[in-house]
C-alpha cells in the first residue's frame, strides 16, 4: 500500500493554561507531506514539569523510531519505545529530582505501507474520519471511561463528572511502567483524514462538533481554522492537534493497473 498525505497542519497553544505543556513531533513548521511519524502528547504534572515530560517523550519516540525501525513499527517495538522513554524520564529524574511525578499522555501516528499505525496512552485521542463520519477513534485511559464501561455512570455524566481528567494510563517512569495500545488501520481512502489532539480540544468540542467540521469547512486549513476559532481564548486547558489528509493510497493491484493503463496508451 503506498499512502501519500498531503501538507499536515498542526497547533499547539497554551490555552488558558500560563505555560504550554503540550508537545507535538514535528513542529508545525517542519510538517511536510513525506513525513512519516506524528506525536501529540500532553504533559501531566504542573509544577513537576508536564512541559519536560511531554517533550521528553516527544524527543525519545522519534529517536528511538529514527535509530531502530526496520520496516513496519509492531506493537512490540512501539512499548519498546516506550520502555526507552520511561528510562529517559529516569535519566532526567535522577539529575532534576523536583521533576519526579512529571507524566505525559502520548499519541502516535506512522505512515507505513501496511497501513497507518496508531498507539496511544492516556486521554489524548486520534480520530480516523472519512466524509466527516468517525470511522475509527481512541479509548481513553480514563477514570471516568473506565466508570462508563463498568456502567457506574452514563457517558453524559462523564461530560462534567468532577474527576474527568483523570488518566489511568501515562508514560512516567521505570517504577511504573506502561503499555500502549496499538492498532493498524488498513481502510484507508483517498479524502480521509487523521486527527490527533490533546483533551483541551475535547474541552471545547464534542465528536458531533468535530464530525460538522470535518464535514463542512472544506480542506485541511478550514478545518484547522475552525478548530482554533472555537478553542482560543475558551479553553482553561493547553490544546493541541495534527490533522493529517490522505491525498492518495495506492494497493499494489493499483499500481499495477497504472503501469498498464500507461504502457496500453502507447499501443
Amino acid at each position: 500500500m503506498n499512502i501519500t498525505i498531503g501538507k499536515p497542519w498542526a497547533v499547539s497553544e497554551k490555552g488558558g493554561r500560563l505555560n504550554n505543556e503540550d508537545s507535538i513531533y514535528p513542529l508545525p513548521e517542519a510538517a511536510k507531506s513525506n513525513q512519516k511519524l506524528f506525536l501529540v502528547c500532553d504533559g501531566v504534572g504542573g509544577a513537576e514539569k508536564g512541559e519536560i515530560a511531554s517533550s521528553l517523550a516527544c524527543d525519545s519516540f522519534q529517536t528511538f523510531f529514527s535509530t531502530f525501525r526496520e520496516g513496519e513499527p509492531s506493537s512490540d517495538f512501539i512499548n519498546k519505545a516506550i520502555r526507552y522513554t520511561e528510562a529517559r524520564f529516569d535519566d532526567y529524574t535522577a539529575i532534576h529530582p523536583e521533576a519526579k511525578g512529571m507524566a505525559t499522555t502520548l499519541t502516535m501516528a506512522f505512515v507505513g505501507t501496511a497501513g497507518i499505525t496508531l498507539a496511544h496512552v492516556g486521554d489524548s485521542r486520534i480520530y480516523h474520519f472519512r466524509q466527516g463520519n468517525i470511522l475509527y477513534q481512541t479509548e481513553d485511559h480514563s477514570l471516568v471511561n473506565s466508570l462508563v464501561k463498568l456502567g457506574k455512570i452514563s457517558r453524559e455524566e462523564a461530560v462534567n463528572h468532577p474527576q474527568r481528567n483523570v488518566i489511568v494510563r501515562a508514560i512516567q517512569g521505570t517504577s511504573r511502567p506502561t503499555e500502549a495500545d496499538v492498532v493498524l488501520l488498513n481502510d484507508i481512502q483517498a479524502g480521509d483524514y487523521l486527527f490527533m489532539c490533546s483533551d483541551g480540544v475535547l474541552e471545547r468540542l464534542t465528536n458531533e462538533d468535530l464530525s460538522l467540521i470535518f464535514k463542512q469547512s472544506g480542506g485541511p486549513e478550514g478545518i484547522k481554522n475552525a478548530i482554533m476559532s472555537a478553542c482560543s481564548g475558551k479553553t482553561r486547558d493547553n490544546f493541541s492537534f495534527y490533522i493529517i489528509p490522505i491525498q492518495n493510497v495506492l494497493d499494489s493491484t493499483g499500481i499495477k493497473q497504472n503501469i498498464l493503463s500507461f504502457l496500453y496508451s502507447f499501443i
